[in-house]
């Protein structure tokens, strides 16, 4: 049985379109961290002005950090490890429930907790499902 062959005026549109995403892709990567640097050179504006730095600011400028990183790691691989996102997730959860303490009534706390508990199992699952069925080089 033979099959028709590929016509290449649909060849060539699926390619450009490709292509189109993938300058998308790059273009939102690069107003991310350009975003991202913004916020941390207001942040640093913010502790000189100020004059003390605390623990938000040491928090806030470790996730900037992070989502710079995850930047860096789609932009050198062409892949997000699905790990990172959830890092940058538990980093905001600790940091909301160790500013916000005091405020924070006993559900709502032990809430965060849980979903910080939840996340760190998902890490773990995900680092386990990783190490023990690796990616074979074609999926790559």
């Amino acid at each position: 049985m033979s099959y028709p062959s590929p016509n290449p005026m649909r060849s060539k549109l699926r390619q450009s379109s490709h292509q189109i995403i993938a300058y998308a892709e790059d273009l939102g990567l690069l107003i991310i961290a350009l975003s991202t640097l913004i916020a941390v050179g207001f942040e640093i504006a913010h502790m000189i002005n100020s004059r003390t730095v605390t623990l938000a600011d040491l928090l806030l400028l470790f996730i900037y950090l992070e989502v710079l990183a995850m930047v860096a790691a789609y932009l050198e691989s062409g892949k997000l490890p699905v790990r990172m996102p959830l890092y940058i997730a538990m980093v905001a959860l600790a940091r909301y429930m160790i500013l916000d303490m005091k405020n924070l009534d006993t559900w709502r706390l032990l809430g965060i907790a849980a979903a910080l508990l939840v996340i760190a199992i998902a890490v773990l699952a995900l680092r386990y499902g990783h190490n023990r069925f690796p990616y074979r080089e074609s999926d790559n």
